[in-house]
């Protein structure tokens, strides 16, 4: 059964099994709207005892989720406080995390900034080898990653590899991702839809205590402090007031982000040349 809940859309595979599809043309840009999806989308998975797995992924085969609206369409998400008592752009990725369903994020596409962090916060990550741009490409635009990535990044890859992708500010494919840490593999991309639905469906047919006792487990000794969240979320708020941060975010929405395709798939590469030394 499927139901329209835009930007996303829930595919019932089974009772066990949900597809989660990112749909919300043409980049599928991480913004209010979204956060208000993906909250309703949790409450209705903590409604759903049946519920084991849930898989992520896009409608378009170019922008799994972009990146963070550099345009202010982001309502409140930073100071509203969400069920878990933090802020709802932290409290989002904490419930994914903490909930006792597996998220698994099916990767093709362009994953950049709050969109790489929403992966992170995911429990498993496939990728497409040959159609993947992941990366955090916050320093490049004059601020840094605020909604996990600088805390989850390290616990995955280790802190220069976390280092290099932080302030390199570029993008990374799928196979160097894998080959990181940053996903659990790349897959060729032909494999990548049968390879998820095998490994999803599988995981649905096992019991839903030992399920949620083993992420219980896992999270004691994996995850990052509330405390440090809210920290770098904190310091991220502060840095988009920066002069030099609005001078580009402006250099890049006239360049033709979130407008031209083109750009938007590129865009990283050229962060060292945005703004005249």
């Amino acid at each position: 059964m499927a139901e329209d809940a835009a930007p996303l859309r829930v595919i019932e595979e089974s009772p066990a099994y949900w597809r989660i599809v990112f749909d919300s043309p043409p980049f599928n840009i991480v913004d209010a709207t979204l956060y208000q999806a993906l909250q309703s989308l949790l409450a209705r998975m903590d409604a759903s005892p049946g519920l084991r797995v849930v898989v992520f992924e896009s409608a378009s085969p170019d922008f799994f989720l972009a990146h963070f609206d550099l345009t202010g369409k982001t309502g409140n998400i930073t100071t509203a406080v969400g069920p878990s008592g933090l802020p709802i752009l932290i409290d989002t990725f904490v419930r994914i995390t903490r909930s006792p369903v597996v998220g698994i994020a099916k990767i093709r596409g362009c994953v950049r900034g709050v969109s790489s962090e929403f992966v992170l916060a995911c429990d498993m990550r496939f990728a497409s080898r040959e159609n993947t741009l992941l990366g955090q490409p916050e320093v490049g635009v004059g601020v840094h990653p605020g909604g996990g990535g600088t805390e989850r990044l390290p616990h995955l890859v280790g802190r220069g590899r976390a280092l290099e992708i932080v302030l390199g500010a570029n993008d990374f494919d799928g196979d160097t991702a894998a080959q990181y840490g940053y996903v659990n593999r790349a897959l060729p991309d032909a494999e990548l839809d049968g390879f998820v639905d095998a490994l999803a469906r599988r995981i649905a047919t096992f019991d839903g205590r030992a399920i949620a006792a083993a992420k219980r487990l896992i999270n004691q000794v994996s995850l990052p402090s509330a405390d440090n969240l809210l920290s770098a979320l904190n310091s991220f708020q502060i840095a988009l007031s920066w002069p030099e941060t609005l001078q580009r975010v402006e250099a890049l929405l006239k360049r033709g982000l979130q407008q031209d395709r083109d750009f938007e798939r590129q865009w990283p590469a050229m962060l060292d040349s945005l703004v005249e030394k």
